[in-house]
Parts: C-alpha cells; sequence; structure tokens
C-alpha cells in the first residue's frame, strides 16, 4: 500500500510542477505584456496571489469546504450506523485517526472526505445516501473516500483547486487588461521591438484563453485516475467489491443534483454531483471516470479482492495494457472477497435513521410511547403535555 501512496505522490508532484509552470508562464507574460515589460513584477504578482490562496487552503481549507457543502458534524447518538462503519473502515484502511463524520441534508446520494493530513481529516454523507444504501454498499462507500484520505489524495486535490483558481482569476485580470489598454504595452523604439511587443502580447492572449482550460483539463484528468486507485482500495479494506458497485448503481440512479454542490468542488466527491457520467458522454472534461466502466471494473474482480485483481480487471474492462496500480505492488497475491452480509431490518429503517440524525442535530426531542410511536418534538414547543396521535396517551413535557 505505501508504495502505492508513493507512486501517487511521484504523479502528483510531477501534475503540481506542470501547474506551477503555466501559472509562472501567465504571471510573466501578463507582466511583460502590460507593464512595461516587467515580466518579473508579474511573476511575483502571481505568486503573491497563490501564495494567499494557499495559506487560507491551508488554514482553513477543509473548513470551507464542509461550509460550502453544508455539512454538519455529528456523534455517534446521531446516526450509529454511519458512525459505526467510520470506524470500521478506520481500522480496515489504518488510519492513525479516525476522521470526524458530517452529515449533509440533501436528498441526492452522495459522500466526500476532505482534510490536510491521515490525522486531521473528515468525511461527509448526504442523507439520501444513508436512505439508499445497506450496511455493506455504505462500508464501499466510506472505504473509497477514506482511502484518497490515506493516499492524501484530499490535500493534493485542494492544491490543485487552488491553482486552478489562481490561473482563472490571472486569466481574467489579464483579459480585462487587454481590452482595457488595447492590446498590451506598446514598443516605438524600433520596427523589431514593436513587432516583438505584438508577437508577445498574443502570446499572452493565447495563453489567457488556454491557460483555464489546460488547467482543468490537468485538474480533472488526476481526478479521474484517483477514483480509480480510490475504488481498488475500497475493494480491498471491505474485502467486498460488490457492495461499493452496488452503491455506484445505486447512486447513478438518482435523477438528483446536488444543491450545494459547484464545479469547483465536484472533483471531491465519490459520483460528479452536476450530472452522471456514464459510458460513452465522457470527455475530456469529465471530473470522474464513466460509472458504468467504475462498476464494470469491480464487477469483473470475480470473487477477488485484491489491489493486483483491480489492476487486472481495469486492464480487462479498458483494454489498456497499462493500469492504475505500480508493478511494483503487484506481487501476484490472491485477496479473497467475502459473503455478502445477510440484510437486516426493514430497508424503510434506513430512511427513519437518516431522518432521525437530521432531527436530532435540530435539538429535537424523542419521546417513545407504551404504543411502540416515537413522538418526535421541535425544541420549540412550550406546551406542558403531548398526546401521542396514535393511542392518545397523554405525555407530560418537562419544564
Amino acid at each position: 500500500m505505501w508504495e502505492l501512496v508513493r507512486a501517487n505522490q511521484r504523479r502528483s508532484r510531477l501534475i503540481v510542477i506542470g501547474m506551477a509552470l503555466l501559472l509562472a508562464a501567465m504571471g510573466y507574460l501578463l507582466g511583460d505584456s502590460f507593464l512595461e515589460g516587467q515580466g518579473g513584477a508579474g511573476l511575483a504578482i502571481a505568486l503573491a496571489v497563490w501564495g494567499v490562496l494557499w495559506l487560507i487552503t491551508v488554514s482553513a481549507g477543509d473548513s470551507m469546504l464542509l461550509s460550502i457543502a453544508r455539512a454538519r458534524p455529528i456523534e455517534k447518538r446521531h446516526h450509529p450506523v454511519l458512525y459505526n462503519v467510520v470506524e470500521e473502515m478506520t481500522i480496515a484502511a489504518g488510519l492513525p485517526a479516525m476522521p470526524s463524520v458530517y452529515i449533509i441534508d440533501d436528498p441526492a446520494p452522495n459522500a466526500f472526505a476532505t482534510g490536510r493530513d491521515p490525522r486531521r481529516a473528515a468525511v461527509a454523507v448526504t442523507s439520501g445516501l444513508l436512505e439508499r444504501l445497506d450496511r455493506d454498499e455504505l462500508q464501499g462507500v466510506i472505504a473509497h473516500e477514506l482511502a484518497h484520505i490515506k493516499n492524501r489524495d484530499v490535500l493534493y486535490m485542494t492544491t490543485l483547486i487552488v491553482m486552478v483558481g489562481t490561473i482563472g482569476i490571472l486569466a481574467s485580470m489579464g483579459r480585462r487588461l487587454f481590452l482595457f489598454r488595447g492590446g498590451g504595452r506598446r514598443r516605438t523604439s524600433s520596427a523589431g521591438g514593436g513587432q516583438a511587443a505584438l508577437l508577445l502580447a498574443a502570446i499572452a492572449l493565447l495563453l489567457m484563453i488556454l491557460a483555464p482550460l489546460i488547467a482543468r483539463l490537468l485538474y480533472f484528468a488526476s481526478s479521474r485516475r484517483r477514483e480509480y486507485v480510490a475504488d481498488g482500495c475500497a475493494a480491498l479494506f471491505t474485502r467486498y467489491p460488490a457492495g461499493l458497485a452496488s452503491a455506484l448503481e445505486k447512486i447513478s440512479l438518482s435523477p438528483r443534483r446536488l444543491a450545494a454542490a459547484n464545479e469547483v468542488t465536484a472533483p471531491l466527491y465519490i459520483v460528479n454531483p452536476l450530472s452522471v457520467t456514464r459510458a460513452g458522454l465522457a470527455d475530456l472534461t469529465s471530473t470522474h471516470p464513466p460509472l458504468s466502466r467504475r462498476i464494470k471494473i469491480l464487477r469483473s474482480m470475480a470473487g477477488q479482492a485484491g489491489l493486483t485483481n483491480y489492476d487486472e480487471a481495469y486492464r480487462k474492462v479498458t483494454g489498456r495494457a497499462v493500469g492504475v496500480v505500480p508493478r511494483s505492488h503487484q506481487d501476484g497475491r490472491v485477496a479473497e472477497a467475502r459473503a455478502a452480509a445477510p440484510e437486516a431490518g426493514d430497508p424503510r429503517a434506513r430512511v427513519r435513521g437518516a431522518t432521525d440524525a437530521l432531527w436530532r442535530l435540530q435539538n429535537f426531542a424523542f419521546i417513545p410511547c407504551v404504543c411502540g410511536t416515537t413522538l418526535k418534538v421541535p425544541p420549540e414547543f412550550r406546551g406542558p403535555a403531548l398526546r401521542c396521535p396514535h393511542c392518545g396517551r397523554e405525555h407530560e413535557m418537562a419544564t
């Protein structure tokens, strides 16, 4: 597993370096074209903007992402099943600390992880996910998200978000300056100087148009590869690839769009929250691999659950000679998949469990009645007693 993490980090550095060079080139050309030959000043401004955004992200990036997603922290008493599943998968993944658990009040099924490192991380799931998935499926989703934490994807993806945002800001500023200045600076000392100035201005304008697109392509391509790797790790942690496959199938059937998601945060979720990506519709701007392909790979593992097994299934399904797991980690060992856990209780209990968790977060009081009904009382209720709507029994309210 550590070899996989190291290989992941090497690829991360290459993409981050590529994004940094793109950012530096934009800053230099914008400074040279619009600040009277001050390419160094433009470079300094670009790095300063990135530095400020990065400091904000490192100090409060996870809190900001959770706030944008409208996620609320929960404890074990709020939703014991979810909390227990996170505890189990934390042990299976070998994380040094259990992530904080959050719930998002949204009927669209989805989940994401965030945090600076494995010791300071969080996992958030929507109420719609809790309502639809059984325990095996929920384990698969949680294992996938904890794999992102273990592989240190979350900090890397946050870094790319900052870089993409910075490049977008600089490109927008450059386009405005270009329109305001009428095409950049003009050198009139010589014909050669004027031609050079026009050439640099043209290059700067082209970079202003293409750089945000190139940055997003790098960002999305990296995100897609990490989703495959996290799927493979989830199969290993749960020893049940079919659980995650079934969860992805259920998520893909939901017509709902996650209300708080946007183009920047979309790659953090287990499934693209803005649109479901199906086979044949994936393109260069997609944040995730096609869902049908991810499901097919997991279903093709044929009772096995190791990373080597996932890599073999990936190459078989995609027809590619190179997989997603480093060759140095493919030691030939076979991890047998476990059997499915028996489904316990009424599936409608999952809906009640998710709804009850949201009510508990809003400080509703839960009063059990002898007839089997549980009364949910809002915190603003001030009556001396409450009558059960089913048996008519009076319940005195604490003052």
